[in-house]
Parts: structure tokens; C-alpha cells; sequence
């Protein structure tokens, strides 16, 4: 795990040299991303996207998607357990020395030492003064991820943990359905809101079917108020 003291070493000194070594690299990294662009199954905006976007070009080109995608997905899971990790990646005063402290560190944690098109994205980053939106971009490659292996979001919300038992009978009843295309899978996430009271929100891709006790209230206070 990318500890909080694991953060307070990345000042260690890790050398400079270590960055600058990598410039080369970065440059055949953001040259070969241009040159014969890849095209996402699914377009992702801002900043971060195209910078999510760059790397899944990267990736494609180097036939290293999947190690990418799994390494890009632990940095995920370490910045939703330390939500600080962002401002110490978007902090201005970092040096050098740290970024590139930072840059050997993330490497090491991801899982990806041996995986160059990681590393050389990582400098590019850190070479750019962009490691603040690192969180940002492995939440938009796994979106790219999850389209380009045919994955459709499926997101039930309940007011309380539904059990796994529950959770298979949506999803088989779910996939059989009109909503999901065919060879599609399914990808479950179930979130808990007890505003909600009671039922279930189900969101497939971009359609909700709002069956919760909340929404049934709002919907007859509305004719109540339309009558009246």
C-alpha cells in the first residue's frame, strides 16, 4: 500500500538523474502515441481523458493493455483509500528529486517495474508538472478498459447491502434483458443510499429505472400537486 509514510519518503534521495535518464523515453512515448493513433471505444473528456486516452493509444501500440490496465487500476484503489495522495501528487513545490522519488514509488506499487509504457507515461507526467491528475486518469482508462472489453455498468442502488445471493438474480434477470446488447457483460456495483427508504435504483449504461420507495413519493406528491 502507498503508505502515509511511504509518502513522507518519497523525499528520500531518490536521483534526479533518474528522471532525466527517462526524458528520452518520455519523448518516444509521446511521439509514438501521435504518430498512429489507436481510436478508445468510448470517448472520455477533460484533461485527464486525454491524457487516459494517450496511454490507451500507448498501450495498444505495444500490445500491453492488459498489464497497463491492471497496474493503472492498482494506483486507482490506493488513491480511493488515500484521498491525500492527490494533493501531495499536485503539490508545486515539488522538486525534481521528489518527482521522480514519486514517479520510482508509484512504479513500485503499481506492480509495474518491468512495464515501460507505465514508467515512461509516469515521467511524462512528472516531466510535465500533471501528476495531480493521475487519480483522475486511471478512473478514465478503466472506463475506456471496461468499454473496450464489452463491459456495460450496471449500478443498483439500495438502502441497505444487498447480499450476493440478490445481487446474481438482478444481474441474470438484468443480462437477459432489452437494456443489455448482445455479448455485452455486466459489470455490478452496488451502492447504499438509505435516503432512498426502500426498493431499488437500477442504472444500465445511461438508462435508471427508479423503483425505490423514495421515488414512488416524490412521483405521487407531484400528482398531488399537479391536481391541486
Amino acid at each position: 500500500m502507498f503508505s502515509r509514510q511511504a509518502v513522507r519518503t518519497l523525499r528520500a534521495a531518490a536521483p534526479a538523474s533518474r528522471l532525466v535518464a527517462r526524458a528520452p523515453a518520455v519523448r518516444t512515448y509521446a511521439a509514438a502515441a501521435a504518430t498512429e493513433a489507436v481510436k478508445p471505444p468510448v470517448a472520455v473528456f477533460g484533461l485527464d481523458g486525454t491524457y487516459a486516452t494517450a496511454l490507451y493509444t500507448a498501450a495498444s501500440k505495444t500490445s500491453s493493455l492488459d498489464p497497463t490496465a491492471k497496474a493503472l487500476a492498482t494506483l486507482e484503489g490506493i488513491f480511493a483509500k488515500d484521498p491525500k495522495l492527490t494533493t501531495v501528487l499536485a503539490a508545486p513545490t515539488l522538486t525534481p528529486e521528489d518527482k521522480a522519488a514519486i514517479v520510482a514509488e508509484l512504479t513500485k506499487q503499481a506492480g509495474a517495474g518491468s512495464q515501460e509504457t507505465v514508467k515512461n507515461f509516469l515521467a511524462a507526467l512528472a516531466e510535465n508538472n500533471r501528476l495531480g491528475l493521475l487519480p483522475g486518469i486511471t478512473q478514465k482508462f478503466a472506463e475506456i478498459m471496461s468499454a473496450a472489453r464489452g463491459e456495460v455498468e450496471l449500478i443498483v442502488t439500495s438502502a441497505t447491502q444487498l447480499d450476493n445471493k440478490t445481487l446474481n438474480r438482478l444481474e441474470t434477470s438484468i443480462a437477459k434483458s432489452s437494456y443489455v446488447g448482445q455479448g455485452k457483460k455486466l459489470k455490478v456495483t452496488n451502492t447504499v443510499n438509505p435516503d432512498i427508504v426502500g426498493g431499488l435504483i437500477v442504472e444500465i449504461g445511461d438508462r435508471t429505472i427508479d423503483l425505490s420507495v423514495s421515488g414512488k413519493i416524490a412521483k405521487l406528491n407531484k400528482l398531488l400537486t399537479d391536481t391541486l
